[in-house]
């Protein structure tokens, strides 16, 4: 026990491999719980087919996304796993420990991680400049957990070009096609609540773009209605 306390202690990321067998047994608990506790990240993987997390198990990861071995190939699932390795992760400081009937410690958030807006970074009001990793940070700050994993790989111009569809496409369709990309991706049904909140927030920093536009298209008017008065003044000398 020991040895796996400090596995755990030297880990950033904890991967559970949830079966019926994992539940059962008190030590692969321990474990789970104590890297709980130390607020190690932990990424669940399912590898028993249509086994549904029940217990303590189901506690711990009820509220993580999972990649599914048992319902995509090999290759699949490890380039679905890899990338949820490498996706960035905000800290939220805001949890406190309390203490269950049975005497464990476990962790709770008094809101929703990455909720405030507190944690977000100072990102350039032109959305057109945002990173995959801006848009990652700007995604996971809103809450937006699901859109994060299903627009991993997405700079601010992808993600302009995903809200004219959005707004002028033919909705079922494209509806359709976000369904097929969210299950492929994240293994999850696409959250219309999400998608909903994505479209108000991106049409939020279009306006902020459409406003810092229009004062350099101003200031640029009056430029020029100087610069020829100023270049007369030069000839006339």
């Amino acid at each position: 026990m020991d040895a796996m306390a400090q596995a755990i202690e030297k880990s950033n990321i904890i991967l559970i491999c949830m079966s019926e067998q994992y539940r059962r047994s008190n030590y692969c608990r321990a474990e789970a719980n104590y890297a709980f506790r130390r607020r190690t990240r932990i990424i669940p993987i399912l590898l028993q087919e249509h086994y549904q997390p029940d217990g303590w198990l189901l506690f711990l990861v009820g509220q993580l996304l999972y990649v599914d071995f048992t319902k995509y190939e090999f290759l699949e699932s490890m380039e679905m796993l890899i990338k949820e390795i490498k996706a960035p992760v905000l800290q939220d400081d805001n949890l406190q420990q309390i203490e269950s009937r049975d005497e464990r410690n476990i962790l709770t958030s008094n809101s929703s991680i990455h909720q405030s807006r507190s944690i977000l970074p100072i990102l350039s009001d032109n959305i057109l400049e945002w990173t995959p990793t801006d848009i990652q940070h700007w995604l996971i700050g809103h809450n937006l957990i699901q859109m994060s994993r299903l627009l991993s790989d997405y700079n601010g111009s992808s993600l302009i070009n995903l809200n004219k569809y959005l707004t002028n496409g033919e909705s079922q369709q494209i509806l359709k096609l976000l369904q097929e990309d969210s299950l492929r991706r994240t293994n999850q049904s696409l959250s219309l609540i999400e998608l909903a909140r994505l479209q108000n927030l991106v049409d939020e920093q279009q306006k902020i773009l459409e406003t810092k536009c229009s004062k350099i298209r101003t200031k640029n008017k009056i430029n020029d209605r100087l610069i020829p008065s100023s270049c007369n003044f030069c000839q006339i000398i």
